[in-house]
């Protein structure tokens, strides 16, 4: 599958990762967007040996959307400085079953991942070995039975945005992990990264790397002035 570049120079390399495919390589040894995005430049830029490509964040292997990844390993070393930091922005759009309660709210609660199942449970309260959690969403449109919701990520914790709107009872179209119905007609989960806001690692300039979905479903159950209004709603 083709992988669309959304910016590149010495130092950085942004791109809309395909849902479906794992940001790195994983037990399943299907291809993963690090040995891709490696055989891509070792190819265009024509480098003998191997290439230097730093993974500084991860997308759950069935979302799609911007995603970035270093060059360097100056690069990376700032680029995951921003991330402890929480200078490094993420927003996303998701379609979900049902509608929260609130149009519009900040959700804060605790996660503790089960490495072996692959699975979090989330908590109301701060809990042994349980993470905070935190993230900002607003309703941007509804239907009787689903919901576009824009998102701002402010942690970056596993499985977060998936496991924290399934707490409140509005799991992620196709997120069968997470208590949602199942759909023949959903293949992937309705979540898309929509935006990543990152300083340069060199000249420390703000950049925004933004991606919206194909119109397929379920975000063609939105009119695409819906989709974008809420790709934009956080930057």
């Amino acid at each position: 599958m083709p992988i669309s570049v959304l910016f590149e120079d010495n130092h950085l390399l942004a791109v809309v990762k395909p849902p479906g495919i794992p940001s790195q390589e994983d037990e399943t040894g299907d291809p993963d967007m690090l040995t891709l995005l490696k055989e891509d430049l070792k190819e265009r830029h024509q480098k003998p040996g191997n290439v230097f490509l730093g993974l500084v964040h991860r997308l759950d292997r069935p979302v799609g959307g911007a995603m970035i990844f270093a060059k360097t390993s100056k690069a990376a070393s700032r680029l995951s400085e921003a991330v402890r930091s929480r200078t490094f922005g993420k927003t996303y759009i998701c379609v979900v079953q049902g509608s929260p309660v609130k149009l519009e709210a900040r959700l804060t609660h605790y996660i503790r991942k089960d490495q072996k199942r692959n699975q979090v449970t989330v908590f109301n309260k701060p809990t042994e070995d349980a993470k905070e959690a935190i993230l900002s969403y607003s309703v941007i449109a509804s239907s009787d039975r689903f919901s576009l919701i824009a998102v701002q990520l402010h942690t970056g914790r596993p499985h977060q945005i998936r496991a924290q709107f399934a707490h409140i009872g509005c799991p992620l179209i196709g997120d069968l992990k997470y208590g949602a119905a199942k759909r023949n007609d959903v293949i992937d989960i309705a979540l898309w990264s929509t935006s990543v806001t990152v300083p340069h690692p060199v000249t420390k300039e703000a950049l925004t790397f933004c991606s919206i979905p194909e119109h397929v479903i379920p975000w063609s159950w939105w009119q695409t002035n819906q989709l974008q209004s809420a790709a934009n709603h956080y930057i």
